[in-house]
């Protein structure tokens, strides 16, 4: 709806003065010490990137423009008052800054259902690939396929003005998210349902019309994948996802490119494929003990042959958090609600019990408690979407709504290519140890 980019750019343009104010003035200020250690670890915790949309606290969790994960489930609209959030909501919440009206969200839901078709060579594209083809290898192919459509692509190579950037990536935008669904159900429905393709129903929700498509059209599965859209779209900005999407956007590449490689990055088993990692780990575990109902102590002694083996435990730890995710909570307290005595979810409400202890032991672990994905593929595989390979397309799907929210606060701030200095090994060497000291590189 073009009242909604109106909206957006009313609030949002403040903050352009704001920028270049900050830049301007500021622009020498050293705001911060960086360690050898933060330049050898993968660049944790340095404050180098602009994000609006939400922040990452290591103690307090993540904030979507300043809303708990509490908050926004008691605060964002919903289709019924004992629901969950609809992410539409969430959605104009990071993009605006504001809480929406219900009829704002009703009028995304429309917008996006009609933006929703989704060009045939697209489904060409899929369907040229083997059926045994990952589900996120098919997935980025059709992101990336579709940048046939790019409106803002089209309008760079006419010579729009860059401070109308942000316009046409719009479009991009609200076109890309509307058309996730449909190709995420399409492939699903193609690989684990021998091409018995489901239809959209435009008169239901984003995230409903998702569960439709995939073939679950219960109340309770589109209730569940409402919350697991919010819980999962959004992580700050330098998580691989949103970074990646960040980067290949700030070269002006169109953002089926930059959401493409973004889902690339999510792909990754330190990144979005965990959450098939805890399901796979679990049921290896069950396997191996030969018990459906394992005890505390014989999930204790699994954790630590895991651990000796030299592997991790999928789902727990953070690169930020160093408390338990309320992401992990969130759908923790769902299946409270809604899920009774189901084995799967017993387990790994077990393992909760039981993992940190066992991980703080070892020192070597900073954060010994649960991340989103501990508990997300549980839920899922107890309401019928068994097929755990699929999971982290279902975290994309999610994911798209954060990253392509900054990705139009990018443009409209005018935020140049991303272009950090790097120094060999021998550099950094010398900086800590001056030009004498001794290494072999």
């Amino acid at each position: 709806m073009e009242y909604i980019k109106n909206r957006f750019f009313e609030k949002a343009s403040k903050c352009i003065t704001e920028y270049q104010r900050l830049k301007t003035e500021h622009g020498n200020k050293v705001i911060a010490n960086i360690t050898m250690e933060q330049v050898l670890s993968g660049m944790k915790g340095m404050p180098c990137l602009i994000t609006d949309t939400s922040k990452l606290d290591a103690q307090e969790g993540i904030r979507f423009r300043g809303y708990s994960i509490p908050e926004l489930r008691e605060k964002l609209p919903r289709l019924r008052p004992e629901g969950e959030p609809l992410p539409e909501g969430l959605f104009y919440l990071m993009l605006i800054g504001e809480l929406p009206e219900r009829e704002d969200v009703l009028n995304i839901s429309k917008d996006w259902a009609t933006r929703a078709y989704v060009p045939q060579h697209v489904f060409d594209v899929i369907d040229a690939m083997p059926k045994i083809s990952r589900p996120m290898t098919q997935f980025s192919a059709a992101i990336i396929s579709m940048a046939t459509d790019s409106i803002f692509q089209k309008a760079y190579r006419t010579g729009v003005n860059k401070k109308y950037y942000w316009d046409t990536t719009y479009e991009d935008v609200m076109n890309l998210i509307a058309r996730l669904p449909r190709i995420a159900a399409y492939i699903y429905r193609r690989i684990y349902h021998n091409d018995d393709h489901i239809e959209p129903d435009p008169r239901l929700d984003w995230a409903g019309n998702l569960a439709h498509m995939m073939g679950h059209d219960s109340d309770e599965v589109k209730r569940l994948l409402r919350l697991y859209m919010v819980i999962h779209s959004d992580h700050e900005g330098g998580n691989v996802s949103a970074h990646a999407t960040h980067l290949v956007g700030s070269a002006l590449s169109n953002p089926y490119y930059a959401f493409g490689a973004g889902m690339l990055g999510l792909a990754g088993p330190l990144h979005g494929y965990a959450n098939q990692e805890v399901i796979h780990w679990i049921f290896e575990m069950i396997q191996s003990l030969d018990t459906e109902e394992p005890t505390d102590e014989q999930i204790a002694s699994y954790i630590k042959k895991t651990l000796e083996e030299g592997r991790v435990v999928p789902g727990y730890g953070h690169a930020v958090l160093r408390q338990t995710d309320p992401r992990f909570t969130a759908q923790q307290e769902f299946a409270a609600k809604y899920v009774k005595d189901d084995n799967l979810i017993n387990i790994v409400n077990q393992i909760y019990r039981v993992a940190p202890p066992i991980l703080e032991e070892t020192g070597k672990i900073k954060n010994p408690w649960p991340n989103v994905d501990a508990f997300s593929g549980a839920l899922l595989y107890h309401y019928g979407i068994k097929e755990y390979n699929f999971y982290t397309v279902m975290f994309g799907v999610s994911r798209s709504l954060g990253v392509l929210a900054s990705l139009i606060v990018d443009r409209l701030y005018g935020l140049p290519i991303e272009r950090p200095s790097s120094f060999t090994l021998g550099g950094f060497r010398e900086m800590v140890e001056g030009k004498n000291a001794k290494g072999s590189c």
